[in-house]
This record gives structure tokens, sequence and C-alpha cells, in this order.
């Protein structure tokens, strides 16, 4: 009876055994793969959300609307802690930038600007005028680690007003809180709305107008043009009405464009003087660093384009930007620019010279400015 006893007893022991062990390994199995599931997600699925620790996290508020973990990386990376792996360049933009050397920096990184900057309207505007020289001063000023501008020339104020401001906004390439965005198209200078338009959106718009001696602007927009329609009248039936009478026509757009202080006087409607800044052309050929040097105060950027940026291309007869590190060539400006000029009588020159004079000397004792143009 007591033999028949035990072996219930150790039969029961078995089973019970034998379904804890089982139990058990279910329960480490289920485990298992839940835990490894969640690995998984955290690697591939969550990889840019996490926020490591940094003793930097409460740093400079350079970047805007990021989320809080982008914005904590970019910040421990600008304060010279350890950064994650891509962020190294926004150091490099820093020193750089306190530095003085940006000959590097404008190619090399952008990168990071144009992932976690913010699109936003332009602070400043090139204005004009055309075949003033306005390209040159974009070209020259873009390498300033502080100034993003959109390459193209968007119109927006003269041809395309009509698609609205966020259309405009969309245009305009990523810049941190502490740059400057910066946009070109020459005939806002000469369009009427467009000071108007341009105060609505910021009244405090800052703008660059780079003007040029308005005889030789207009033989060089005559070029330009001649250049796409050969088969148009020579540039002495264009500019006169009657040339023996030495009878001007003001109303075609090349004679028209030089008569800067009829176009000044309605923008002066909208904006303070103070808020101009006026560019020489001739001195941007034959001092660009100086040029550029007023450009930077006016816009109230350190001084960091200077004469060792420059040389000058003879075969073009205007300056250059010197090879950066990044690049092979130099940077001069495209095939279209420097183009040799129409051969125009001297009497010609002297009758245009003389119908600009009183425009011009308004214009120098509007400014307080001498362009000697004469």
């Amino acid at each position: 009876m007591a033999h028949r006893f035990l072996s219930s007893t150790n039969r029961f022991s078995a089973r019970f055994a034998f379904i804890f062990t089982v139990s058990l390994s279910c329960t480490y199995l289920c485990y298992s793969i839940l835990f490894c599931r969640s690995t998984v997600m955290t690697h591939r699925g969550y990889e840019g959300r996490r926020c490591p620790p940094s003793k930097n996290a409460g740093g400079k508020k350079l970047l805007g609307k990021l989320d809080n973990c982008a914005s904590l990386e970019v910040r421990s990376a600008l304060d010279g802690s350890t950064a994650p792996r891509g962020y190294s360049d926004l150091r490099d933009i820093k020193a750089t930038a306190s530095s003085g050397h940006s000959d590097d920096m404008k190619l090399t990184n952008m990168s990071v600007v144009q992932k976690y900057g913010n699109k936003k309207l332009p602070n400043a505007l090139i204005v004009g005028v055309k075949k003033g020289g306005t390209r040159a001063v974009l070209e020259f000023i873009r390498i300033h680690p502080d100034v993003r501008a959109l390459g193209t020339e968007p119109h927006f104020f003269d041809r395309n007003y009509d698609r609205g401001l966020d259309w405009y906004r969309g245009l305009m390439p990523r810049t941190l809180d502490s740059q400057i965005t910066l946009e070109k198209t020459p005939s806002y200078f000469v369009t009427r709305e467009a000071p108007r338009r341009i105060c609505s959106m910021s009244h405090e718009t800052k703008l660059i107008v780079v003007v040029r001696n308005p005889v030789t602007r207009a033989i060089s927009d005559y070029t330009q043009t001649l250049s796409k329609k050969p088969d148009i009248p020579t540039f002495e039936e264009l500019a006169f009405k009657n040339k023996s009478e030495g009878l001007v026509d003001s109303s075609w757009n090349a004679i028209r464009i030089g008569m800067y202080i009829l176009h000044l006087e309605n923008w002066l409607q909208y904006f303070r003087l103070s808020q101009m800044h006026f560019v020489s052309g001739e001195r941007l050929i034959t001092d660009p660093a100086g040029e550029m040097g007023r450009v930077q105060d006016f816009l109230g950027l350190k001084r960091i384009i200077t004469d060792k940026h420059f040389y000058f291309n003879r075969t073009k007869g205007f300056p250059c930007l010197k090879k950066p590190e990044s690049s092979s060539q130099p940077r001069c400006l495209g095939k279209s620019k420097g183009r040799t000029h129409v051969q125009i009588e001297r009497e010609v020159i002297e009758q245009l010279q003389e119908f600009y004079r009183p425009f011009n000397i308004k214009f120098f004792e509007t400014v307080g400015q001498d362009f000697k143009w004469d």
C-alpha cells in the first residue's frame, strides 16, 4: 500500500516538474521575442528621435523650428562638445567664422544649414540696376558665411507677385537665425509697384542698389540685347528721337533705367534713405574689396571679404574670386559678363552725357555721393 502511494506521488511530482518547465520555457521564449522586437524598432525606427545626453544642451539657440533631439545635437556641435557623426562641420563653421577664414566654408559646410535651417523671407534685396554689376555683388557677398542668397532672379515683386509670399519664401535657401537671407532682381529698381510691395512684406528691408555711369550702362544694355537679337536697329537709332538736334528718346528702356533719381524718388516714398546702400559699379571693378567692405558694413556683417579674395582678370576686364581649396578653378562671372561693348561715336556719348547731367547731379545730392560720371 505504501509502495503504491509513493509511486503515485512520484508521478505527480514528475508531471508538475514537466508542466513548470514548459511554462517557464514559454515565458522565456515570449520575453525574448518581445525584447528582440523592441531592440529592432529602437535601432531602425526611432534612431533619429533619441536625444543623447549633452553637457551643453542649453547652449546657443541658433536654429529655428527643430525637434528637440536635432536641436540638442546641433547646439552641442556648435558649443564644441562631442557631437554625433555628421555634425562636425557645424563646429567648422563656428571656428572658421571666428578666425575670419571663409574661403572653403561656403561650399563645404552648407549641408547642415540646408538640412536644419529655415526658409525665411529675405532681410535684404539687391534691387538694381540692370547692367550695373548686381551679379558681381551677389557672387561676392555669397562667400560670406553669414549670408545665404538665392542664385536665380525670382522677379517676385515685378512679375510673380500674385503667387503670394508663401511661394516666394519657398524659393529661398535655408538659413540659420544668425544668417541673412538675400535675393537679387535688378528690375525691381525701375518697377513702379516694387517699393510698395516690398514695404508691405517688411518696412525694415535693407536695399542694395548698384549704379553705374548711365551712358556706359545703356551701351552695355544694348550690347547684351544685340547678342540675342542681331537684327535690332542701331544704338543711335534707338537712343535718339532726332540725333541731329540731340533729342534723346527717354522712353527707350536702356535710356530710362539710367535716370536714377526718378526711380529713387519712388523708393523714398516707402523707405528711408538710410535703408538704401548705393554701390559704385566702377569702384566694384577697381576696388572690389573696398566696395564689398562697405556692403558688409551696411548689412551689419563682420568684414570677412577682403583683398585676399580677389584677383583681376585682364581678359574679362573685372575682378574674379580666387580659387578656394574646395574648387579646381577660380570663380569668375559667366561668359555673358565682360563682353566687348559696341563701338559708339564720341559725339553720341557726349550728347548722352549732357542729357544725363541734370539727373546725375540731383541723384548725387540726394544720396550724398559723387560717383564722378562726367
